[in-house]
């Protein structure tokens, strides 16, 4: 089987081809990617059957990888570190992954189920485990004093940070505030089309007006966030690519 590989770590691509020379010589690797834009390119130049998938990218994540590329015909192994989220998707699905670091031992257990499952059958599994992903990142669940408060990360505006609680400002004027710092959130909200142009703030890109070049973001309820010189270059690049430019 011609298989590409698509992960952002180096180390993990050069542990897994090391890996499959030993457990599989029918597999010959045919290319490394570490980001999905160039992931979509080599896939549609090279055709590979098997592509081992990491769920976060650079650019993106594995399932904006495989909605770029649905109409190739390729079986998917997807590789992700321990996260809960992610692996909540995969399970749902019934779909193959490996955990990294990968173990020899279920390297060979995973050829040997995708060698033998029709494409269509593992493109209904991904879909389950996508519908899952894209369910969960629309909502979070947020643990607040008194109670456990549902948020549509739709109708979030932003959140500002505060020694170590957190606010969410929602788009029909309701705020909670949550005993978390905003990092333990920010994996989730990326998910979801917010940037962090501020150690204290998260934005919902659909909500940005316009950002003044003097630092300032403008919502479009009129609320101002602020963002640091430190990322304004990054807020900037996310900004204007989530704007088609």
């Amino acid at each position: 089987m011609k298989a590409l590989i698509v992960e952002d770590k180096a180390y993990i691509r050069k542990g897994l081809i090391n890996l499959l020379e030993t457990v599989d010589t029918n597999v010959e690797i045919i290319g490394e990617c570490a980001s999905v834009s160039e992931a979509v390119v080599v896939s549609k130049a090279c055709r590979p059957e098997l592509i081992f998938l990491d769920i976060n990218l650079v650019d993106g994540t594995g399932f904006d990888f495989l909605d770029q590329t649905e109409h190739l015909g390729f079986k998917t192994i997807f590789i992700t570190a321990y996260e809960e989220f992610a692996l909540k998707a995969l399970k749902a699905g019934a779909v193959d992954y490996l955990l990294k670091p990968v173990d020899v031992e279920e390297l060979e257990l995973a050829l040997k189920k995708i060698k033998n499952l029709p494409i269509a059958e593992q493109k209904q599994q991904i879909h389950t485990a996508k519908k899952v992903w894209y369910q969960d990142d629309a909502t979070l669940v947020l643990s607040l004093s008194d109670s456990f408060q549902v948020i549509n990360l739709h109708e979030l505006l932003y959140c500002e940070s505060d020694k170590g609680y957190t606010t969410f400002y929602l788009a029909n004027d309701k705020k909670y505030v949550a005993s978390k710092p905003l990092k333990e959130y920010e994996k989730t909200l990326e998910r979801s089309n917010f940037t962090r142009p501020h150690q204290s703030y998260m934005v919902n890109l659909k909500f940005i007006d316009k950002y003044d070049k003097s630092g300032i973001i403008y919502l479009k309820n009129g609320r101002k966030v602020p963002v640091s010189s430190r990322k304004k270059e990054a807020f900037i690049a996310t900004f204007l690519k989530y704007n088609g430019h």
